[in-house]
């Protein structure tokens, strides 16, 4: 197994390049060791070893001219240069520098090499530690997977027991449902009747959708009929919802030990695998994606809910079977009695809604002419308006004309002030008559919504009379007999 990061053929045992011509100075020796980029152990795909051990300096060292200024320095700080060597030569270092300059590199070379010796040390030691590691954590996911193959197992032998029991106690509960619905279909017919008329009696309109005797005695006709038909209710209304418990349980159990056989099946492939063994690939970013839904104790929780939902559902069905014996008898007076009080609340209320409908017969026919009236009031009103209307025209023209009067000629005389006079009064009687006219507008829009009212209630117990009389007492003439309602026949 090749392990990243380990190249195969070191750089540095590449031939070195020729060494300048010209050595580099010492500073920049020891500059180019501290300015290595450091490795980062993100890049997996490139192996660890630099490209190159030092970066040579590319600078040749040279003397500079001497000059009588120095920048940086103000003048008064310049000290000055004065040459005792002939012909100007000088030493750049002092003997010592070069003694401490030897010394300084001779100790970097030591630290660097001891360094190295540690840093081989502790290489040896991880890939040491990274075998053990790998081959200790490869066994205990072997081992793993083996506890798991071994738990799928044992939940898929419970999970065939219990399927095994669920079809026959739902081949079982068939067989009951077809005799429960022999007995049930002669006592659909009353059930039917009722619950006919609460939907007729849905159709009344506005005010007439009242919890009235007649719909409170049809809730109880329907409430009746289904405690009566309680018990056989559980053996056709709650044996068909038992029968839709028991295919979904039996789905469960089914989906379940299909999702059981599929896990089974490449657990068990997971635990064959080997490091030689076939079809292994590398899937870049595989661990870092979660498609887990579980944890084992959900994941046993998961089957363990499905099996004692099964066997819930078994013993539901069992006791429903048993209960289906002794319930047919002492229904059928309970139905016949509430029926009675049904017809009668019908004929009640049949008679309230007829008076009533008289009544806003009668009020409708005064509302009319109170109508009649108010619109010739209106009338005669509007015709008072425009003829004081005419009278302001004139007034206010008066007023206009004599406005032209030449210079002294305007004079507030007394045609003058009955002028403004008359246009005032005009004006106060005119506000008066409009505001008599909303109000008499108002009022016949208030006495046609109560028309339109009057009228809307007619239609509406119009409309109650016909469903009560006509649909639902049509539909109560009759009613089935004792022996039918008890599914004798």
């Amino acid at each position: 197994m090749e392990l990243y990061g380990y190249p195969l053929k070191a750089k540095f045992n590449q031939p070195r390049p020729p060494p300048p011509k010209v050595l580099p100075a010492t500073g920049t020796m020891t500059t180019s060791y501290k300015n290595r980029i450091p490795y980062h152990p993100e890049s997996f795909s490139m192996p660890w070893m630099p490209n190159s051990y030092y970066k040579a300096a590319a600078l040749n060292p040279t003397l500079s001219p001497l000059t009588e200024s120095f920048p940086g320095l103000p003048p008064t700080k310049i000290v000055p240069f004065i040459s005792e060597r002939p012909n100007g030569v000088f030493s750049r270092h002092s003997l010592d520098d070069w003694h401490r300059s030897n010394m300084t590199n001779y100790k970097e070379s030591e630290t660097t090499r001891h360094n190295a010796e540690r840093l081989r040390a502790d290489l040896t030691r991880t890939i040491k530690d990274v075998y053990q590691q790998a081959k200790r954590t490869q066994g205990e996911s072997t081992k793993n997977l083996g506890e798991r193959v071994n738990d799928i197992e044992y939940w898929k032998s419970e999970l065939c027991i219990e399927l095994d029991a669920m079809i026959r106690e739902t081949n079982s509960l068939t067989d009951m449902q077809k005799r429960l619905e022999r007995a049930l279909a002669d006592t659909e017919g009353p059930f039917q009747v009722a619950h006919k008329c609460l939907l007729n009696r849905e159709k009344r309109m506005g005010i007439d959708l009242v919890n009235d005797d007649v719909e409170k005695q049809l809730i109880t006709e329907i409430k009746t009929i289904r405690s009566c038909r309680e018990r056989l209710q559980q053996c056709l209304d709650t044996v068909n919802c038992q029968l839709m418990c028991n295919k979904e349980a039996r789905q469960e159990l089914e989906k379940d030990l299909a999702d059981k056989q599929m896990g089974h099946h490449i657990d068990s492939k997971c635990y064959q695998l080997k490091n030689t063994s076939r079809g292994i690939h590398y899937y870049k970013g595989v661990e870092r994606v979660d498609a887990t839904v579980s944890v084992p104790e959900t994941w046993a929780r998961f089957t363990d809910n499905n099996i004692f939902r099964s066997q819930s559902a078994r013993a539901a069905s069992a006791k429903l079977r048993a209960s289906t014996e002794s319930l047919l008898m002492g229904t059928a007076d309970e139905m016949w009695r509430q029926f009675s009080k049904v017809n009668d609340a019908f004929t009640s209320r049949i008679t309230e809604t007829a008076n009533a409908k008289s009544k806003i017969q009668t009020h409708l026919a005064k509302t009319r002419q109170e109508i009649f009236q108010i619109e010739t009031k209106i009338q005669v009103i509007q015709k008072t308006i425009r003829d004081k209307e005419v009278q302001l025209k004139v007034a206010q023209t008066r007023l206009d004309e004599r406005t032209r009067r030449p210079n002294v000629e305007l004079c507030r005389d007394a045609a003058q002030i009955r002028l403004v006079q008359e246009v005032n009064e005009i004006n106060e009687t005119l506000r008066n008559l409009h505001q008599c006219l909303r109000a008499s507008e108002d009022m016949l829009q208030m006495l046609v919504r109560s028309k339109g009212v009057l009228e809307h209630d007619l239609v509406v117990k119009n409309n109650s009379l016909f469903i009560d009389q006509e649909r639902c007492m049509g539909m109560r003439k009759s009613y089935p007999s004792t022996v039918q309602i008890l599914g004798y026949v």
